[in-house]
Parts: C-alpha cells; sequence; structure tokens
C-alpha cells in the first residue's frame, strides 16, 4: 500500500489547508506511476496530484474536500 498525501505547498505554513479540486480517476481504477490522478488548490495556487506507485486507486475523501497539507487523499494498492 503506497500513501497518496496532500501535496505540502508551503513551508512557511504546515497547517495551511487546500481544497481537492478535482479527481482525475475514479475510486477503484488502475493507474500508473506518474500518472496524473488529482488537481489540488492552494493560496490561489493549482498543483497537479501523480501516482507515486502503479496499482489499484482508492480514494479517500471527495472533490471540494477542505484538507491540511499532508492529509491522505488516497492510497493505491
Amino acid at each position: 500500500m503506497t500513501a497518496v498525501e496532500f501535496p505540502r505547498m508551503s513551508a512557511e505554513n504546515p497547517a495551511a489547508a487546500g481544497i481537492l479540486a478535482t479527481w482525475y480517476v475514479r475510486d477503484g481504477e488502475s493507474v500508473a506511476d506518474g500518472q496524473l490522478i488529482a488537481e489540488v488548490q492552494m493560496d490561489k495556487v493549482d498543483a497537479e496530484v501523480r501516482a507515486p506507485a502503479t496499482g489499484t486507486i482508492r480514494l479517500s475523501v471527495d472533490e471540494g474536500a477542505e484538507l491540511v497539507q499532508g492529509t491522505q487523499i488516497a492510497r493505491i494498492d
């Protein structure tokens, strides 16, 4: 199992929150290492989230969820 975390985008404020804007995959879908799987927004900055491993993704949060940096948003089995 490999955890997928909300990216750490603000070193100055590690407790800063952002929004999971878009999932580009569905729960239970196969993903490849490096594949674009989500987009997040924080302080008017958008960032891509890419799969850190190959396998089956299990989503942990819904689109629109407000999350603190480093929060697990999915896992890859």
